[in-house]
C-alpha cells in the first residue's frame, strides 16, 4: 500500500487523538499528511510492512519515505511540517528518545481518562475524507 503522502496512524476511538488529527489537518493545508486510524484495514495493512510496528494501539505512528516513526519521534516528524511556529518543536528531538518517549507514554497511558473515548473511529469531514485511507 505505497502512497506518496506521509501517513498518520492514529487510535481512532481516542478523543485526543482525533483532535489532534483535526489540529494537524488545519494546520496543513497543502495536505502533506493522509490518515489513518489503527483499527482500520488500511491501517493495519500499512503497519504490516514493517517488523517494529506497535503491537497495541497506544501509540502513533507515522510512515514516512518508507521508513516508520514512533511515538515522540512521529509528533516531532509531523510537528517539523506544520505551519506557524510548530516546526520549533522539532528542537526536542536532541533529548534523549527515552526521556521523548517516557513523556509521551505517560500521556498515552492515561489518555481515555483525561480526553475520554469514542464508541467507534470518528468519520472525516466531507472535505477532508480523500486525505483518509
Amino acid at each position: 500500500m505505497p502512497t506518496q503522502h506521509p501517513v498518520l496512524l492514529f487510535d481512532g476511538v481516542c478523543n485526543l487523538c482525533n483532535g489532534s488529527v483535526q489540529f494537524i489537518i488545519k494546520r496543513d493545508p497543502e495536505g502533506h499528511f493522509h490518515f489513518a486510524a489503527l483499527q482500520s484495514e488500511e491501517g493495519q495493512a500499512l503497519l504490516s510492512q514493517f517488523p517494529e510496528r506497535p503491537k497495541e494501539l497506544s501509540s502513533v505512528a507515522l510512515v514516512e519515505d518508507g521508513r516508520l516513526f514512533l511515538r515522540s519521534d512521529a509528533a516531532l516528524r509531523v510537528a517539523r511540517k506544520l505551519g506557524g511556529g510548530w516546526p520549533l518543536l522539532y528542537g526536542f528531538i536532541i533529548l534523549p528518545r527515552a526521556l521523548r518517549d517516557g513523556v509521551y507514554n505517560f500521556i498515552a497511558r492515561n489518555r481515555y481518562r483525561w480526553f475520554g473515548k469514542q464508541e467507534s473511529c470518528m468519520l472525516p469531514r466531507p472535505e477532508w475524507k480523500q486525505r483518509f485511507l
